[in-house]
């Protein structure tokens, strides 16, 4: 019906929208009864961190010194007698800091066994608190990086349980150094050494995993180079009070062609060969990846143990021949989701930044945050300006659609009339309506054009700012010091309750009675829904308000003037 058209158009818009919004939270809080335990860690909640991952693709030619070979699955071989040891929980370690990280580095196999990221706090109030990314601290927040290299013929190597040497307890990045090199050493007694080099970069969350090996015995020795991501994964249950729930955490990769989340709660399964990939495990914000050498072809594997999952990349197996050496590098992040660097580390690894089904706004959303936040240096106002350029950008489309509201404005006392004189002809009211808005070449369907628009954006906006880390703890101004988290005085969703109200009362009052009402009431309604949001979302869509009140009003202005003109 022409004059309730663009109200009904408007409950559908929102009804869709709650209606997917509800679908996306039922699917995650009950996606069905989980997986059974796969792999060899069905049935053994906790015992995942075991032995070396198994090799599934050959590797690329390693170079005159390195004859790659198709062997059997590389095993661990470790023997106290030869030099290898055996991983134990009270095992020394090496302390290294830099500007960005506080690490600790086990000498059993060189893990990560603590990495704390200086620059993040863990919570507003406590700045002096990091957040704990990796740790061995409890069962419950196991979170580690293993890194080794396997042995393909039975050959004892430097797995990730082998006990490594180093020449110090720790490095500490100094004033004009750039990097800072950790080497670790390995023998098996045999004439097989390996030194294990792990590099750290100021300002920086790279780590780079260097092996050079050197065979000074009379057999040849075989090799595959690993990495494996091992983590409690406790999911965050579903609250409409806590933004970082909706998040994605878990393990993930990219294969090659595309990004992939697995959840591990779904029977997610991987056992594949990729090239030029990598594997990650994920939270809001943060994230810890492998990303084995883009030449070299690797088994991507998943095991899962309950809630207790083991990401693994194993490259192809090589082979050194006495007199020999060969050189194997990986690359490891271990930080937040920074996407400018993140692309520079691996393909695509800036996908991580996970901003769900409407990444193809969000992304270049927060291309065009980040080069406003680049002049203006505060996210607020970022937002603000942004929110104010997206207005300029759909203003032909704005505009168009505030001229008929304007005009349907004007034909309120005509349209009461109408109602007044056919208030027992239903079918008479419409079509007599219709012929007004024909006359007066009026679309009543045109105002919804504007929300049709703005809901996309508003969920990319939203997506952005829930899982963009350089936003995080963001303050803006006065009592909002955190534009991730919602306004803790509620005076922005005031706000956006009364600036509603006002745009209510700009535009033209069509529908009946009833339906008035549902309208009047909707800024409050709308006001008590976003005041849990991130308050940068909520600053988003006042602006957006205040802009459109400015643009009606202006709009209501000249149409009023040039119908009196008319007069």
């Amino acid at each position: 019906m022409p004059t309730t058209a663009n109200i009904r158009t408007f409950l559908w818009v929102l009804l869709a929208t709650a209606v997917f919004l509800n679908v996306e939270t039922w699917t995650h809080d009950y996606p069905g009864t989980p997986a059974a335990l796969s792999g060899a860690a069905a049935g053994a909640q906790g015992s995942l961190d075991t032995g070396a991952p198994v090799a599934g693709a050959p590797a690329s030619a390693g170079g005159p010194t390195a004859a790659v070979v198709a062997t059997p699955a590389p095993v661990i071989a470790e023997d106290a007698a030869t030099g290898a040891g055996t991983a134990t929980e009270s095992a020394p370690g090496v302390h290294v800091i830099t500007d960005v990280l506080d690490v600790e580095v086990s000498l059993v196999g060189g893990e990560l066994t603590r990495a704390d990221l200086l620059g993040y706090p863990q919570a507003k109030n406590t700045p002096n608190v990091p957040v704990r990314l990796l740790n061995r601290d409890s069962a419950d927040s196991l979170f580690v990086i293993e890194t080794g290299l396997a042995g393909t013929n039975g050959e004892t190597a430097p797995t990730h349980q082998a006990l490594l040497g180093s020449d110090v307890h720790e490095l500490r990045l100094e004033a004009g150094q750039d990097q800072l090199q950790l080497p670790l050493h390995w023998t098996d007694g045999h004439g097989i050494t390996v030194t294990k080099t792990l590099t750290f970069h100021r300002g920086a969350y790279r780590i780079g995993v260097d092996y050079q090996v050197r065979n000074a015995g009379t057999q040849p020795w075989g090799f595959a180079p690993y990495a494996r991501i091992l983590r409690y994964n406790e999911p965050i249950p579903r609250s409409y009070f806590r933004v970082d729930s909706y998040a994605f955490k878990g393990p993930s990769i990219w294969n090659g062609r595309k990004y992939q989340k697995l959840d591990i709660f779904k029977g997610a399964t991987l056992d594949e060969t990729v090239t030029n990939g990598w594997i990650a495990a994920q939270q809001q914000h943060f994230v810890v990846a492998a990303v084995p050498p883009s030449d070299d072809p690797s088994r991507f594997d998943l095991k899962i143990a309950g809630k207790q999952f083991l990401l693994s990349s194993t490259g192809g197996a090589r082979t050194v021949a006495p007199g020999a050496s060969a050189d194997v590098a990986a690359t490891l992040w271990v930080g937040p989701k920074l996407q400018s660097q993140l692309d520079q580390v691996g393909p695509n690894l800036s996908l991580v930044a996970d901003y769900g089904q409407l990444s193809v706004l969000a992304k270049p959303l927060f291309w065009l945050l980040e080069r406003v936040h680049g002049i203006v240096g505060n996210w607020g106002f970022t937002i603000i300006i942004v929110t104010l350029l997206l207005k300029v950008l759909f203003y032909p489309l704005s505009e168009a659609s505030g001229r008929s509201m304007a005009k349907m404005k004007e034909l309120g006392p005509r349209i009461t009339n109408l109602r007044e004189t056919y208030k027992d002809d239903r079918e008479k009211l419409n079509r007599a309506t219709m012929e007004l808005y024909q006359r007066e070449k009026i679309n009543p369907l045109a105002g919804c054009l504007p929300m049709l628009i703005q809901i996309p954006v508003f969920l990319a906006f939203y997506w952005v700012l829930r899982d963009s880390v350089e936003i995080r703890q963001a303050p803006f101004m006065l009592w909002i010091n955190d534009l991730s988290a919602r306004d803790p005085l509620f005076v922005l969703p005031a706000i956006m309750a009364g600036a509603m109200f006002v745009q209510y009362k700009l535009n033209p009052q069509v529908g009946d009675p009833m339906q008035q009402k549902v309208f009047m009431i909707m800024p409050l309604a709308m006001s008590v829904t976003f005041a849990f949001f991130p308050a940068g979302l909520v600053l988003y869509w006042v602006t957006n308000t205040l802009l459109s009140i400015l643009q009606q009003w202006n709009i209501n202005r000249r149409i009023g003037a040039a119908a009196l003109a008319k007069r």
